[in-house]
């Protein structure tokens, strides 16, 4: 463990307290120095969801970014360029990630599940105008695709495209149909030289990756991440589940968002350790993977627990090298102690989001745990439950505010949204959070509820505003108010409560169909219920905690 590593105090000289790893300062460097030194270790284990495998040692990665960055330079991606990334969990995913990154370029990911609208939304945040992504995705970007899957993949009409993008890239495309001008990127990659051929100045806190997360508003903000915030957390999180270079992390989750980034691709490039990458989640062969490859750390979620626990029991389950499971906020405590008596294993739980990089609140390594507490702050950070500008006393509930080094510890900011980063960061240094929670007379902190607004569900965030807009466009929609209500799998179930315009009718599938057409799968109420009205505040409101 790094020296001062249970102090969690504040970074003080950016890198201190962290062994030592951001002095490699990019992530160009960092891959360097993992291609040298740790070129014959296998650095990923990918299986896709027929479970076929395929490996890469660190040197063999690290010409395959090459040869990706090259071919980007070729097609004229600029340093500071924002580049969008659609692609399912995959090698490529991460090779053009970082790829970008070596060159100077800047990753979006954007959700595999969005539909048109919503990756517009992003696209046009971000001014992009160059995309890599999956055939099927291609009926999102070219007139020329969209045909007779226009009602499937969006609803713009002709010529109605909101962006114009000047190069579609295609990963995958072997055997499938490009469209227009579409570019077969895995061949053009495979063209390129395995040495890099343009070295761009890089620095620390430069953006190397804008995740957007749900906000509360309908708006999604995109969280700039910095070269350093990547280091950091990498760091962090190698500390977090003690991971050496012997060892071997399985996750599945999703690669456009930060749990996978800074929690688990990060960490094992820091420790110079293995990635065990699964395409897809599956509940009935997902720890039967784990222990096929020898995982030593796993990520889970509520989800995950709950359905791994619905499966038939094997007699050989706890048979495993499992030593940290990540884990994110609760579950109850008859389930907690029912799966780690079942497997054998002990859930490490923690808290953070993309803003704070890491998880900030989380239990050590090893040592003592209190559940369901998330933890203690880990270094680099400081954290305190707030209330109008001051630090409350031991069990009060209140906001839970981080402060670490902006562009390290905590996101650079929301990308071109002054507004809303001087919202969420205050004078002092301080992002709050919106969430609630307390701590105890030991210093262990306790998650009490979420953001307002916001749904969970199987470990995706929703927001409530969203959801609520799209349902507001059907034109017989007056009004709607949308809440999370309890789901014993996925933690939360959308549900929408509507109010037609006088006159009109409108069925619930009618209602569901329309927001299918909009909005990403998760997204999509599960359960709509048409009302006369909505009960109101004292100042005209609705009252979200009287719908039930």
């Amino acid at each position: 463990m790094p020296e001062g590593a249970e102090q969690g105090g504040c970074v003080g000289k950016r890198g201190e307290g962290m062994g030592g790893i951001m002095g490699d300062g990019n992530l160009r460097a960092l891959w360097e120095r993992l291609a040298a030194n740790r070129g014959e270790h296998v650095f990923m284990t990918f299986e896709d969801r027929r479970g076929s495998v395929r490996s890469y040692t660190y040197a063999e990665f690290d010409r395959l970014i090459n040869r990706t960055a090259n071919c980007l330079l070729s097609l004229g991606v600029e340093a500071g360029q924002n580049v969008a990334v659609q692609l399912y969990n995959c090698p490529e995913h991460v090779s053009v990630a970082v790829a970008l990154a070596k060159i100077g370029a800047v990753a979006v990911p954007i959700n595999m599940q969005h539909k048109l609208e919503e990756c517009a939304y992003v696209l046009k945040k971000c001014g992009i105008d160059a995309v890599v992504c999956e055939p099927d995705c291609q009926y999102y970007y070219l007139e020329e695709a969209a045909g007779p899957r226009r009602e499937t993949y969006g609803t713009l009409g002709e010529g109605e495209r909101p962006y114009s993008l000047s190069r579609v890239l295609v990963s995958h495309a072997k055997g499938q149909e490009l469209y227009g001008e579409a570019i077969d990127f895995d061949a053009a990659v495979a063209a390129c030289s395995d040495e890099l051929v343009e070295r761009r100045p890089l620095d620390e806190l430069d953006t190397c990756m804008i995740i957007f997360t749900s906000g509360t508003t309908s708006c999604p903000k995109g969280v700039e991440l910095t070269h350093g915030n990547f280091l950091f957390g990498g760091a962090y999180g190698a500390w977090q589940c003690g991971l050496g270079p012997d060892d071997r992390l399985l996750t599945t989750m999703p690669a456009f968002h930060s749990n996978f980034q800074t929690a688990a691709l990060m960490p094992v490039l820091c420790a110079g350790a293995t990635l065990v990458f699964v395409e897809k989640y599956s509940a009935r062969r997902y720890w039967g993977q784990v222990r096929k490859h020898g995982a030593t750390a796993v990520q889970l979620v509520a989800m995950m627990v709950r359905t791994m626990m619905m499966q038939p029991c094997d007699p050989a389950e706890r048979d495993h090298c499992v030593r940290s499971a990540q884990y994110y906020l609760a579950i109850s405590d008859e389930e907690h102690d029912a799966f780690e008596g079942r497997f054998g294993v002990r859930l490490q739980n923690c808290y953070g989001s993309t803003e704070s990089v890491c998880w900030v609140l989380t239990d050590r390594p090893c040592g003592e745990r209190r559940w369901p507490s998330v933890g203690r702050p880990g270094p680099g950070y400081e954290v305190e439950i707030r209330e109008g500008g001051r630090a409350l006393p031991v069990g009060e509930v209140g906001e839970i505010a981080v402060r670490g080094e902006r562009g390290i510890a905590l996101m650079k900011g929301y990308y071109a949204d002054a507004e809303a980063t001087a919202r969420a960061v205050d004078e002092g240094g301080w992002y709050l959070t919106g969430d609630k929670g307390y701590r105890d007379a030991d210093g262990w902190f306790y998650f009490v509820d979420r953001k307002s607004n916001m749904i969970k569900r199987a470990g995706e965030n929703i927001s409530a505003s969203e959801v609520e807009d799209v349902l507001a466009e059907h034109p017989f929609v007056s009004e709607a108010a949308v809440i999370g209500v309890p789901d014993p799998v996925r933690d939360q179930a959308v549900k929408a409560f509507v109010v037609l315009e006088r006159g009109t009718k409108a069925t619930v599938e009618e209602l569901v169909g329309h927001c299918a057409r909009h909005l990403a799968d998760y997204k999509v109420p599960t359960i709509v219920e048409i009302v006369e009205d909505l009960p109101r505040t004292s100042v005209g409101k609705v009252a979200k905690k009287l719908l039930v």
